[in-house]
């Protein structure tokens, strides 16, 4: 049975979603919790579109079956296990041939499909849509260390709805973002992600984002949802030069010195020789403030320039005194209450 994407994600928080298309195109991206019972492997996908793009669709059929045959127990295995009340949800590209052919292996069984209509091609075309809809977006903006991760933690304390693109990223934005983290996904697996995450939001409330740059990293966020970011009001947080400086060498001190010598290296052109140098002194002296004094030189003045080309009418300053997240978050909350 083919359903449309809609029904097949809700239908997905309950039934288990296979995923039959090649290892190499699941890691690039699919929906988050699917399971990959590939028809083919990556070697047998090579061959099969050779074939049919030099001797036709029959033939390459033919040749499929022949890798296929030998492997459609393991599949018949696998679905079972991962079937609820004998019902599974199966997509492929385009939601055509490979899709349909194991549902109809799965069906053998007595399992009952659901096959997404249009695949995960579909799939990926909801997820840039979503962001074309109507909803509220509210950017929390800072200069590095300002603790803008935590204010939004506090501000789902306070029951706000929020989206954590560093979170979903692994990264924390700057040449010193991936220290520490996870693996960042892939730019693909991460719109999946963050798709999913979306979903959870109800559009008709607020929802609080960091100001970030289009690229986290090295993924790159939406561009719907970027340009939604660049044009509405953001409310930044003010916080003291030397309270940034205590979180970032909290942040960062605790890991090793090779890291952190990589991350200075990686930015030497923008702060300067003179700067590269004595950062690097710093390091090797174990004083991590003057590293996070000297490259906050360089950050503060690509945030303020990036800050400048929004317009000022939607800016709103908050300044405060300490680093304090969770008392930060509520003046955001009645800052925003004020000026709807």
């Amino acid at each position: 049975m083919k359903i449309q994407i809609e029904e097949f994600l809700t239908l997905s928080e309950k039934y288990a979603v296979v995923d039959v298309r090649s290892p190499k195109e699941f890691a690039q991206g699919h929906i988050p919790g699917a399971h990959n019972i590939a028809l083919f492997s990556n070697e047998e996908r090579a061959v099969v579109g050779t074939i049919y793009k030099n001797s036709g669709k029959e033939s390459a059929v033919l040749r499929g079956l022949d890798i296929v045959g030998p492997k459609m127990s393991g599949f018949v295995k696998a679905a079972r296990k991962l079937a609820v009340d004998k019902k599974i949800l199966v997509h492929c590209w385009r939601g055509g041939m490979r899709s349909g052919s194991m549902a109809w292996l799965f069906s053998t069984i007595g399992l009952e499909s659901y096959i997404l209509e249009g695949g995960y091609k579909a799939y990926r075309a909801y997820n840039r849509e979503q962001y074309l809809k109507d909803f509220s977006l509210i950017v929390v903006g800072g200069m590095t260390g300002s603790g803008k991760t935590d204010i939004l933690k506090g501000l789902a304390k306070r029951g706000q709805q929020i989206i954590d693109l560093e979170g979903i990223a692994h990264h924390k934005g700057s040449a010193f973002g991936a220290i520490g983290q996870l693996p960042q996904p892939t730019t693909e697996q991460f719109e999946n992600d963050l798709a999913m995450e979306w979903r959870k939001l109800n559009l008709l409330l607020p929802i609080w984002i960091e100001d970030e740059s289009r690229a986290v990293g090295l993924v790159n966020v939406p561009e719907e949802l970027y340009n939604k970011i660049r044009s509405t009001k953001v409310f930044k947080v003010d916080v003291p030069k030397e309270e940034r400086i205590k979180r970032l060498v909290k942040e960062y001190a605790c890991f090793d010195k090779a890291s952190l010598e990589d991350a200075v290296l990686r930015i030497q052109k923008r702060l300067g020789g003179q700067n590269k140098i004595d950062a690097m002194n710093a390091l090797a002296d174990n004083d991590f403030a003057t590293v996070a004094d000297i490259t906050l030189a360089y950050y503060d003045k690509a945030y303020n320039y990036g800050l400048g080309k929004r317009d000022n009418e939607l800016v709103y300053v908050l300044k405060v005194d300490k680093d304090e997240p969770d008392i930060t978050a509520e003046k955001l909350i009645n800052l925003y209450n004020s000026n709807k």
